[in-house]
């Protein structure tokens, strides 16, 4: 036999330093652009705010209150939503 396989030592992601509650300058940012983005994910807000998930989850929340976006496929674990067109629709 040729010998014991070694384990490779895998690939470590670094810990992310995001957000957990909102300061002004980010909720004013997520009102702003993630209106704008075409397709808004909790992964989405997570990677461009730099928020934490929960965090993002109720930014969508948010966002579908205020009818700012609107539901594309609610899946059990993903849920994808799009900008709301408001004067496309009149």
């Amino acid at each position: 036999m040729a010998g014991k396989k070694k384990w490779s030592k895998g690939k470590t992601k670094e810990k992310s330093d995001h957000k957990v509650i909102f300061d002004p300058e980010t909720h004013d940012r997520l009102l702003k652009e993630a209106a704008k983005y075409k397709l808004i994910t909790t992964s989405v807000l997570v990677e461009r705010l730099k928020i934490n998930g929960s965090l993002a989850r109720s930014a969508i929340r948010e966002l579908i209150a205020k009818d700012l976006v609107k539901p594309v496929s609610t899946h059990q674990a993903q849920l994808v939503y799009t900008r709301a067109t408001h004067g496309a629709a009149e």
